[in-house]
């Protein structure tokens, strides 16, 4: 396919500024690839579409305040830079933007905190906005974790037009993130609550976790109309034995195996026996997923509602079908669901 065919028009007030107020009460439509279906849901309504013996495959990565403020030294040119990922721990190197990046060059320092409190010096270009970090800090890595705690801003995407408010850091996290590493939230499981999740494991819904580090690379556009030449970034992916047995016991029972979002779905088919079955995995995968493709491990998805010409719309409509994915995208703006991170919710069985 090409990706003039992902375009569509969405109304920018469509895009969802905050989340639903309690996490499980966000509007879900249930899309039925076998006859077309339509329904229109509350989120928690989703467990009359589960039952004993199925699987929901989680992604339990944790966002990091990944955005800090700094000043440049002697000039105190205000900067933004944004963590991507940790080089070397023990020598405290980052890959990072910078913002603006016509004025951070090799060798400067960036300040931050109201008392400097931290200092960075600038010691590789990588790409036009790319920078590598060594913070200069002299104390343990955990109190070096806590400085970046206190000084860093919840990661919330740009098109989320406002400022980064206390509650986002509580609220662009999964209640199930565990492993540190993600500078986007997996955005399908935020519509999960602890007492939704126990109310599923009590109708004998089990859930399997597996770990994909989300990078900025999920909101990189698309800039090729022959999608075969798109490239993805690489994200970390770890799979449990664990996992794999959970997974592989609801596929062969012929049960509902979910995967919650398209990070935990890039993961599983980025791990797949012969067979069609899960493996554990420790790696990295650079996966990218459009139609035509058939799908080895889930038979059911949990999504929000994305952007056009996104990858994650392309991977969605893979699995529900290019044409039905259309007509629910045209369904979900006349009936004002809202899109992005913190938008609203879509059950595909």
């Amino acid at each position: 396919m090409k990706l003039s065919e992902f375009r569509f028009s969405l109304p920018p007030e469509l895009i969802a500024s905050y989340p639903a107020k309690n996490r499980d009460e966000s509007r879900l439509m249930v899309v039925n690839r076998k006859d077309g279906k339509i329904e229109h849901k509350v989120f928690k309504d989703i467990i009359d579409y589960f039952e004993d013996g199925d699987v929901m495959i989680t992604n339990n990565t944790k966002v990091f305040p990944a955005r800090l403020y700094g000043t440049k030294e002697k000039t105190g040119a205000k900067i933004e830079v944004f963590l991507l990922r940790e080089l070397n721990r023990d020598a405290r190197l980052w890959d990072v933007l910078v913002d603006p990046a016509r004025k951070i060059r090799i060798g400067n320092k960036l300040y931050f905190g109201d008392d400097d409190s931290l200092v960075a010096e600038v010691i590789d270009n990588t790409t036009s906005r790319g920078r590598t970090l060594r913070f200069l800090f002299d104390g343990t890595y955990d109190d070096f974790k806590k400085t970046i705690e206190s000084l860093g801003q919840t990661p919330l995407p740009k098109l989320i037009k406002r400022a980064t408010e206390p509650e986002d850091k509580e609220r662009y996290q999964t209640i199930y993130a565990k492993h540190e590493g993600a500078v986007v939230a997996p955005t399908a499981g935020l519509h999960f609550s602890r007492e939704l999740i126990k109310k599923l494991e009590l109708v004998g819904t089990t859930f399997a976790e597996v770990t994909l580090h989300v990078g900025l690379g999920t909101f990189r556009s698309v800039d090729v109309e022959d999608l075969t030449k798109h490239k993805m970034d690489s994200e970390q992916v770890i799979i449990e034995e664990r996992t794999a047995e959970i997974v592989n016991k609801a596929k062969n029972d012929r049960k509902k195996v979910c995967a919650i979002g398209t990070t935990s779905m890039r993961a599983i088919e980025s791990a797949v026996t012969i067979s069609g079955h899960l493996k554990p995995y420790n790696g990295w995968t650079n996966k990218f997923i459009f139609p035509p493709y058939d799908f080895s491990v889930a038979n059911a998805m949990v999504t929000n509602f994305h952007l056009p010409q996104s990858t994650l719309m392309m991977m969605v409509s893979a699995f529900s079908g290019f044409d039905l994915l259309m007509k629910a995208y045209k369904e979900a703006i006349a009936e004002k669901y809202t899109f992005f991170s913190y938008g609203d919710a879509m059950l595909i069985i």
